[in-house]
């Protein structure tokens, strides 16, 4: 088995939660949060990002924002919706109760 493809399925399987926790309380322009995913370890590509922040939009939990830049054209910056915050409370909730379970598991396993 891949231990590479295991992790980024892994990463995959996290990195919504991951975007919603970088925006909240945040605006953020595409690339602030693809460098906050990079602090946090969790490499993404600007092809995987965009893809997945319209799919948030569209789903009623980001909303988005134009900005003059002096660098270049406007940036559109992103930032959490109301149902976005009430959504990424719900995330924090079954985040904390997974990593509560696999630690369980994981201790279970070396008491053994």
């Amino acid at each position: 088995m891949d231990i590479e493809n295991t992790k980024a399925q892994m990463r995959k399987g996290i990195l919504e939660y991951c975007i919603l926790s970088i925006l909240s309380g945040n605006s953020c322009y595409a690339s602030d949060i693809i460098k906050g995913l990079k602090e946090g370890r969790v490499i993404v590509v600007e092809g995987t990002l965009y893809p997945l922040l319209t799919r948030l939009k569209n789903a009623g939990l980001l909303s988005y924002r134009w900005e003059e830049s002096q660098q270049g054209p406007p940036r559109k910056y992103y930032e959490l919706t109301p149902d976005g915050e009430k959504y990424l409370g719900e995330l924090d909730g079954s985040w904390s109760e997974l990593v509560e379970s696999v630690q369980l598991l994981r201790k279970n396993k070396t008491n053994k």
